[in-house]
């Protein structure tokens, strides 16, 4: 059994690349636990064209062109779509520069990326969703098998117990289709047997905060080559994020949601997570997007989710730092 345990999760990633996805991606790569399989692609932080080419040119860095890349739905189910520039740049890598990737974006759309990897694999494959839920709401509506036929599904969306970063109350995922929230947690609430989506939110995402001390790490881990295209990604990304960050919330750093939902993904002991029932609000005057949480459980009802409420962000930092920086060092004389 021994072999069993140690074999690579097949994993897919659905992402809207700005800069934190784009660390998440890095992180994927670096981690022998992950076997990444696909990555689909969602308009969000900048619009789905801007994502493919982001998360196709992220992977030629690391040398994975192989991975099939597929855009998917480009809007909102019901909304127009809101996009980020102000936190991630106009093209989403902030001040980064990488050039055009060789590998060319897939055929398939990625809904049907999604449920055809899914019933090649049933119970193999882990979803990573680190944007908007709009493809996957859009998969689960076509295939409502797909809780069943997902090993598991892990989010990085919503506030639980923190205020929001996008409207007070509302987290960015979520607030860019909160409808799709939604129908991802009643197509999973339909199958009993299945394990709740996990979602980590802002209450513990907000503290994988990154700072040049970090980066310095990075840079030591990497063996400070003054070639390592890698690390130059990283730091004109994060210099970026970490101006907005200084100007909004006052510090200069940069909260890496992303990263943090991929290592929890890879490893759950990194985190520990409370059942609880949780409905988005659609229709709030100033509240859309609110990921509504029954932590008294006056509602009575089943939990539908499984909401991170602790992280090890030491540890976390401590793998990134080892796992990122040692792909640099791997990376730094490669030329692009």
């Amino acid at each position: 059994m021994a072999h069993l345990m140690t074999r690579p999760i097949p994993l897919i990633l659905d992402v809207d690349t700005g800069i934190d996805d784009s660390l998440a991606i890095l992180l994927a790569c670096a981690s022998s636990e992950a076997d990444l399989r696909a990555v689909t692609c969602v308009s969000g932080n900048v619009e789905a064209a801007q994502v493919v080419m982001n998360t196709l040119a992220v992977l030629e860095l690391v040398g994975r062109g192989d991975v099939e890349v597929a855009v998917g739905r480009t809007v909102p189910l019901v909304r127009p779509l809101m996009t980020a520039p102000e936190t991630h740049g106009l093209r989403g890598l902030g001040y980064a520069e990488l050039p055009p990737a060789r590998a060319m974006v897939s055929s398939r759309h990625a809904v049907d990326l999604l449920i055809d990897e899914a019933r090649r694999a049933p119970g193999e494959l882990l979803l990573v969703t680190l944007g908007p839920l709009t493809n996957l709401a859009v998969a689960t509506l076509r295939e409502p098998d797909l809780p069943r036929l997902l090993r598991g599904l892990v989010m990085m969306a919503g506030a639980y117990r923190s205020p929001g970063n996008t409207a007070p109350t509302s987290e960015w995922n979520v607030a860019v289709d909160p409808e799709a929230m939604q129908v991802v947690l009643a197509g999973w609430a339909a199958h009993p047997g299945v394990p709740r989506p996990v979602a980590l939110g802002l209450d513990v995402t907000e503290r994988a905060k990154m700072t040049p001390d970090h980066l310095a790490a990075l840079h030591h881990r990497a063996g400070d080559p003054s070639d390592a295209p890698m690390l130059t990604f990283i730091e004109d990304a994060l210099r970026f994020y970490m101006e907005f960050h200084s100007r909004y919330d006052g510090f200069y750093g940069a909260f890496i949601h992303d990263a943090l939902a991929v290592a929890a993904a890879l490893d759950p002991s990194l985190i520990r997570t409370e059942s609880v029932a949780v409905e988005v609000e659609l229709g709030g005057t100033h509240t859309t997007g609110q990921t509504v949480t029954d932590w008294r459980r006056v509602w009575g009802r089943e939990p539908n989710l499984e909401v991170a409420v602790q992280a090890d962000v030491e540890m976390f930092f401590e793998r990134f730092i080892e796992r990122v920086g040692g792909l640099a060092a791997t990376r730094s004389n490669v030329a692009l």
